[in-house]
């Protein structure tokens, strides 16, 4: 209960509307007392004055103080203050409280001379003891708890209860999406990615359903990948290891000689077992990120054209024309050599294998800005519109019966963008069917 969201929204309003009382009670309580020290002052001085024209009448009617202490007395006991009249020596004639008559008399503050119009000097001197700073706060006090503090008390119950309202409110409100978030949350911890939330909140509760939502997408998408990736490894394996075991037990049985060409077609399927293990674990150090790569400055023309001459026998042998179109000069690019070429010739087998004799492969290459662009480009059968956003996908081939001789092991074109993107640079791919297909990577300048 003290953890649950409506509990904290609770507390918070209540502090909120609490605070906000206790601050507008403390305003209102300094600007009472200051208002209050203004009237005491101003009825301070107007008593002053009062007992300064009583003073002043009672020497002039006797001539002397004599007789003056009873008066004194009075107005004490009247004012709640303790008054002290001296006369022009200094010498104490009245005492509200009579401790000190008789006595000289010199307080550190300074009193009211006594100086009648009718006489040049001073008959005396006027002390008059101030009230406390803390009376005046007391008096503000009470009158705020009297006046005022039962609307005060009554705001506060109200604001109380319009907390409540408002936090039932809002946390059906905001539980809502956030009971659904969590339930989805679970069932996808369970496995089931299926799961999505439906939230029509714009705000931040809204974002964080929509990056659910994204989120189980992904997971469902790479759940599917995965289990694909399974698939296909079982398949692509299956293959080779099933002629080598066919290849192996016949020879057993001695229905085929282990001669020569027995011996070259196991070594093939062994090399075709070996180069997919290869692949396969070349793709998982460049998505996990452990692709070591040794870049240095290097010539990318000419190491297209070493690309392109190593292939000319295989496409002259099918009847292909390659090229190459490069500017007369092409800055140096900061690449590893081996992994480039690498992309270079699973691009170039990929454009071999699906075009055919009298088609053309051409390899262009041109600087863009602080990289250059290399484009593989052929006149093949082109690739289909809805196979074109799969095609750097692991195992991903557009001859759907899976034949090794038009699709190899799928792996080719993932394995460049990965490498690709471990230089810093994009991959894209664009076809037409039947019009043929560009595949074009950046790589950056030295």
């Amino acid at each position: 209960m003290i953890h649950s969201l409506r509990f904290r929204l609770v507390v918070s309003f209540t502090l909120v509307i609490l605070v906000v009382i206790g601050s507008v009670f403390f305003f209102i309580n300094r600007a009472t007392q200051d208002e209050i020290r203004r009237f005491v002052e101003y009825v301070a001085q107007m008593r002053a004055e009062r007992m300064e024209i009583g003073l002043s009448g009672y020497y002039l009617q006797r001539g002397d103080w004599e007789g003056i202490q009873p008066f004194v007395e009075q107005w004490g006991n009247l004012y709640g203050q303790r008054i002290i009249v001296t006369d022009a020596n200094g010498i104490v004639v009245a005492d509200s409280e009579g401790d000190v008559l008789g006595e000289s008399y010199a307080p550190d503050s300074p009193g009211r001379p006594l100086s009648p119009p009718w006489q040049t000097g001073t008959i005396g001197t006027l002390y008059i003891t101030p009230e406390s700073s803390s009376d005046v706060g007391l008096i503000s006090l009470q009158i705020l708890l009297k006046e005022i503090g039962r609307f005060f008390i009554w705001g506060g119950l109200i604001g109380v209860a319009i907390a409540l309202v408002m936090t039932f409110l809002l946390s059906r409100r905001i539980l809502a999406p956030v009971k659904a978030l969590t339930s989805a949350a679970r069932q996808l911890g369970r496995g089931d990615f299926s799961q999505r939330v439906q939230v029509k909140d714009k705000g931040e509760v809204g974002e964080m359903a929509n990056t659910f939502n994204f989120m189980a997408s992904d997971l469902e998408q790479a759940e599917q990948l995965q289990r694909n990736m399974v698939a296909d490894i079982a398949h692509e394996l299956r293959t080779p290891l099933s002629n080598l075991r066919g290849y192996l037990e016949a020879v057993r049985d001695g229905v085929i000689k282990p001669d020569a060409d027995t011996i070259r077609s196991l070594d093939e399927e062994a090399a075709l077992l070996s180069r997919l293990v290869d692949d396969l674990q070349e793709l998982s150090l460049a998505e996990a990120g452990e692709l070591k790569l040794v870049c240095q400055a290097e010539n990318i023309g000419e190491l297209i054209k070493q690309m392109v001459g190593g292939l000319q026998a295989q496409a002259t042998t099918k009847g292909l024309l390659v090229s190459v179109d490069l500017p007369d000069r092409l800055p140096a690019v900061n690449i590893d050599s081996r992994r480039i070429s690498q992309v270079l010739r699973n691009l170039l087998e990929n454009a071999l294998a699906h075009t055919a004799e009298g088609d053309a492969i051409t390899v262009t290459a041109a600087q863009q800005g602080n990289w250059v662009e290399v484009s593989v480009v052929d006149t093949g059968e082109g690739i289909p519109a809805e196979g074109l956003p799969n095609i750097f996908e692991r195992f991903y081939r557009v001859d759907k019966s899976r034949a090794r001789a038009t699709g190899g092991s799928g792996l080719g074109l993932t394995i460049a963008k990965r490498l690709v993107e471990a230089h810093g640079g994009t991959i894209q791919a664009h076809s037409e069917q039947g019009k043929g297909s560009r595949f074009s990577f950046t790589v950056p300048i030295k």
